[in-house]
């Protein structure tokens, strides 16, 4: 098993004592794609990021098992955590413009991670980088490897951060919301170019979105998260017949192009869902 969870929960300290970000979250991957999708807030991102240890300052994180293949996460130490991140494990942020070095050309930055990994020469990371950008379906992979990140489209900028990530042949992908940016034939092009990637590889995948027909399609397995929980955990494929009231009201409220209505639904919450 790739990443095991068992009873996650992170916190933060607050005027009010300790606030609860994640509240006990317990889950499981292997070489699948796994989709954690529910509203802003609700625990998707920390949970992921919690498996490469990387939260924000002050996170106060306790779990009965935080593992990476059979490493303990928890009690790990730096060295440990930085052969995961990155070489093992990549996470790929949802917005490009922000996750990219402004300064420093595309193939630059894909050789520096291929470099930081895989050690070799400049001109073997160069070569690499290349490579990697043609892997990613890049068109004139050498000429877009000399552009600045100001001189991409959103696409080819999401390419390169995934271009980044596979530079050091990890086993596991973290996708915060790779597609939120990005129009929607962009969007399937990237998942498509994901999907393809995954599964040729044999690498695990952990894809966070607030897009449940995306993640329908797309994962093998999705978890519906609300107020740091896991209330729901089913297969993509019978993502229409959830049987939780929040992941029923979530797919009540989105629209459709078939069944068109006048007035789209309201997502009543129930206070026992926090419970």
């Amino acid at each position: 098993m790739l990443v095991e969870i068992e009873n996650l929960r992170i916190g933060f300290p607050s005027a009010r004592g300790m606030s609860g970000a994640v509240r006990g979250v317990s889950l499981t991957l292997g070489a699948e794609k796994l989709g954690i999708v529910g509203e802003s807030g609700s625990g998707k991102s920390l949970t992921a990021r919690a498996v490469l240890r990387l939260l924000p300052e002050g996170a106060v994180v306790r779990a009965d098992r935080l593992a990476f293949d059979g490493i303990d996460v928890l009690t790990a130490g730096e060295r440990t955590l930085r052969a995961i991140r990155g070489r093992r494990a990549g996470l790929i942020l949802q917005d490009p413009r922000f996750s990219l070095n402004p300064v420093m050309t595309a193939g630059a930055q894909i050789a520096e991670a291929w470099r930081a990994h895989r050690k070799g020469t400049a001109r073997q990371a160069h070569e690499a980088a290349i490579e990697l950008l043609a892997q990613v379906r890049i068109r004139e992979p050498r000429r877009v490897a000399g552009l600045y990140p100001h001189e991409l489209s959103g696409g080819m900028g999401q390419r390169v951060m995934i271009a980044m990530m596979l530079a050091p042949d990890p086993e596991l992908l973290i996708a915060d919301e790779p597609t939120s940016a990005l129009d929607a034939t962009v969007q399937a092009e990237i998942l498509r170019l994901l999907e393809d990637l995954v599964s040729r590889r044999g690498m695990g995948l952990i894809l966070i979105s607030h897009d449940l027909p995306l993640v329908g399609r797309f994962c093998d397995r999705v978890a519906v998260m609300y107020a740091g929980r896991i209330v729901e955990e089913l297969r993509a494929s019978d993502l229409a017949r959830a049987r939780h009231p929040y992941t029923r009201g979530l797919l009540e409220c989105l629209p459709s192009l078939t069944m068109p209505q006048r007035r789209l639904a309201v997502l009543q919450r129930d206070p026992a869902w926090l419970a």
